[in-house]
């Protein structure tokens, strides 16, 4: 049991403490459905938790050593629980960064089992050698501890930097119009989080050339608060671009039933796994304009019962549904419409949206964009901004008739 020390002087880390705690209990109450790619985000989720959880734990422990016999500094006590944080934090960060992209599996597991076990260990180590008799056996263990923390963070970054680029790489192979844009969101997250901890190295410097020590112990512990707040209002955020937290009171605005049917159908269809065999009919024929006019009747087909509403779907789902391979897809669109497959799908999604935008008046610009395909809402505001030349809001305000 952790007896708390609250005074002035601990009041910063109670602060960081209890802040940490709440983030984590925040993160934990939001349900993230079951599928495929949503996995993912629960995965990353439960990884931030963790690292918040250790740093209120490590906030509370800090307490409970303050005026202990041992403790011969308290502001480089607590210089040393923040760095202990900052170790685990930059495990437990890249690992649910890198758990967001596509390009990995399971891989990137056992490097982060591994970087929690160093991190435990190097936590161990640096806490017992401070309460030791021994200076010169602290020291070695701190310049041990900077050894291993930069080790790990030059993996880490070189690790997730191979993982995000072999995600852009296969991004062709998708036809998730969002895609790009979620990507950018981990990289960005990913950068502010280990140039955060990072940071720690600058900080350490300054408590040894600085004489208020106690400023600067408790500005990085404050700034590592802010950060968590950043980290989880981003997180949560790029949980509701995936439409994951869902704003009931906005679908109670909505005038059309068949709306929430539709978003509905969205979600199951996220939620079902993929391995349904190719069907036999799939073959490519020798005739190419047998092919074409095949995949013609399925594209009608395909429009009329308004499949381009669905996101999330690779190019291979595509081909699957159409009745076709990727190949004749893609030689069909490059040869017979002149643009990509993607580029005429945003523009059936846009036209869906003018209309739906004029006949549901009370409903949310975001729900609309989903439920015309978009499953982020900046990047359904940039295409329609595109497309038709003016904003979605403008465009409901004039009655379509601005364009």
């Amino acid at each position: 049991m952790i007896l708390l020390n609250v005074n002035t002087d601990t009041l910063i880390q109670l602060i960081v403490g209890v802040g940490a705690s709440v983030l984590a209990l925040l993160l934990m109450l939001i349900r993230i459905p079951v599928s495929e790619y949503s996995e993912k985000l629960a995965k990353s989720k439960h990884a931030i938790v963790l690292s918040f959880l250790i740093c209120g734990f490590m906030m509370f422990y800090s307490i409970g050593q303050y005026g202990k016999d041992y403790v011969w500094d308290w502001e480089f006590l607590t210089m040393l629980i923040i760095y202990i944080v900052v170790h685990f934090s930059t495990v437990i960060v890249s690992y649910s960064m890198i758990a967001l992209l596509r390009a990995e599996r399971k891989r990137h597991q056992n490097i982060y089992i591994s970087g929690l076990f160093a991190s435990t260990i190097v936590a161990f180590m640096l806490l017992e050698s401070y309460k030791s008799d021994s200076r010169v056996f602290f020291w070695i263990i701190c310049v041990m501890a900077l050894t291993v923390f930069l080790i790990q963070s030059i993996t880490y970054i070189v690790y997730f930097d191979k993982a995000y680029r072999q995600s852009v790489s296969e991004l062709e192979n998708y036809y998730d119009d969002d895609a790009e844009d979620k990507l950018r969101w981990v990289k960005f997250c990913y950068i502010m989080s280990m140039l955060t901890n990072l940071f720690v190295l600058v900080y350490i410097c300054f408590y040894w050339l600085v004489r208020h020590k106690t400023l600067v112990v408790n500005l990085y512990t404050f700034w590592y608060l802010l950060y968590m707040l950043y980290l989880t209002s981003n997180f949560l955020s790029f949980l509701g671009s995936h439409r994951i937290v869902l704003d009931a009171f906005a679908y109670k605005t909505l005038s059309g039933q068949d709306i929430l049917r539709r978003i509905e159908q969205n979600r199951k269809r996220r939620e079902r796994k993929n391995g349904e065999a190719v069907p036999e009919d799939v073959a490519m024929p020798k005739n190419i304009e047998v092919s074409f006019n095949r995949l013609e009747k399925s594209l009608d087909r395909w429009v009329k019962e308004k499949r381009f509403r669905e996101y999330d779907k690779t190019r291979d789902d595509i081909a699957r549904e159409l009745h076709t391979t990727k190949d004749i897809l893609h030689l069909y669109f490059a040869t017979r419409m002149g643009m990509d497959f993607r580029t005429w799908r945003t523009g059936l999604r846009i036209e869906e949206a003018k209309r739906l935008l004029l006949e549901n008046k009370e409903a949310s610009i975001n729900i609309i964009a989903e439920a015309s395909g978009f499953s982020d809402k900046s990047n359904f505001h940039r295409q329609f901004v595109k497309i038709v030349g003016c904003s979605p809001k403008d465009w409901r305000d004039s009655d379509g008739r601005m364009s």
